[in-house]
């Protein structure tokens, strides 16, 4: 059984979730705000510490066609200094419509019942479960 921490990497927010391989299931953990284009590394050190992982998985965007996403030079940049900060093996998936399945999910949480206002940070926590998920299932987990 392995701890892993998926992050869904974006300029002004960072989507976090936590799963393991036995269960193969994630669950959303926190929304990390980034300061002038700048990850909040304090708090992620703190994530790494409380989660301990031994897998990293970051949200690669890639463009429907299969090009390269302008912000693809940033999220390789972000899983270098996960990998030399934290010296553990970080891996990507495809993060093709995860924010669009996240928002959907809690659109319908909503319509079950729910009264609150649907959060561009909860939307973010839910788009790394499912990219951790999706991993997961792409490995045999």
């Amino acid at each position: 059984m392995a701890t892993i921490l998926a992050f869904d990497f974006g300029l002004q927010r960072t989507g976090v979730a936590v799963g393991n391989t036995l269960t193969g299931s994630a669950t959303p953990e926190c929304t990390l705000q980034s300061k002038n284009d700048t990850p909040n590394w304090d708090e992620i050190t703190k994530l790494i510490e409380d989660w301990k992982p031994e897998k990293i998985i970051v949200g690669m965007p890639t463009e429907l066609d299969g090009s390269e996403n302008p912000l693809q030079k940033k999220v390789i940049r972000f899983s270098n200094q996960l990998n030399g900060r934290y010296n553990i093996p970080v891996e990507h998936e495809n993060e093709q419509f995860s924010s669009i399945e996240a928002a959907q999910r809690l659109k319908q949480l909503r319509q079950s019942g729910r009264k609150q206002k649907i959060k561009k940070q909860e939307v973010d926590k839910i788009a790394a479960s499912i990219i951790l998920e999706t991993w997961m299932k792409n490995n045999g987990y």
